[in-house]
C-alpha cells in the first residue's frame, strides 16, 4: 500500500529554514539507501536546496543533484527536480509543490508549513491520497 507522511514544522529552526527539514528527511533516505525524488517548487528552491545539501551535514556528504545539470543524475541518491525537468519518479518522493505528485511511487514525504493559513494546499494533498487509499501519517518536527 502506498504511504503518504505529512511532517507539520513545529522546531524553531524549521521554522525559520524550512528547508533544514528537507535536508533532514534526504539525510534520512540516505541512510536508509532509498533513492530519492525532492519535486521542488522552482529553481530557485531547486538551488536554494542544492547549496543546503552541501553545508547541511558537516560531518557526512549527502549526495545529490539538480534533474538537467548532469548526463549521470540516475546515480544521485538524491535528485532535485524542479517543475520543468522532465524525471522518471522513485519509489521515494519529497513533495514540495502545490499539487501531488501524479505517477506511481511508493511513498510521498509532504512538509507542511508552520503558518496555519499556509496548510490548506497540505490538506486536499491529504484528502487526495487519501482518496487514492494511501497510508497517511502525520509527524510533529
Amino acid at each position: 500500500m502506498p504511504r503518504a507522511d505529512f511532517y507539520l514544522i513545529d522546531k524553531p529552526r524549521f521554522r525559520e529554514q524550512p528547508l533544514l527539514l528537507v535536508c533532514e528527511l534526504a539525510k534520512r533516505a540516505f541512510a536508509a539507501n532509498l533513492p530519492t525524488l525532492v519535486l521542488a517548487r522552482d529553481m530557485a528552491q531547486a538551488e536554494a536546496l542544492d547549496d543546503l545539501l552541501w553545508a547541511f551535514d558537516p560531518d557526512e556528504y549527502l549526495p545529490h543533484q539538480i534533474a538537467g545539470m548532469d548526463d549521470d543524475e540516475d546515480d544521485a541518491p538524491i535528485l532535485i527536480a524542479a517543475p520543468d525537468a522532465d524525471v522518471a519518479l522513485r519509489p521515494l518522493l519529497v513533495n514540495l509543490r502545490d499539487e501531488p505528485p501524479q505517477g506511481a511511487f511508493d511513498r510521498v514525504l509532504e512538509v507542511v508549513p508552520a503558518d496555519p493559513a499556509a496548510r490548506g494546499g497540505s490538506r486536499e494533498r491529504w484528502k487526495h491520497y487519501q482518496s487514492l487509499g494511501f497510508e497517511l501519517k502525520k509527524f510533529d518536527m
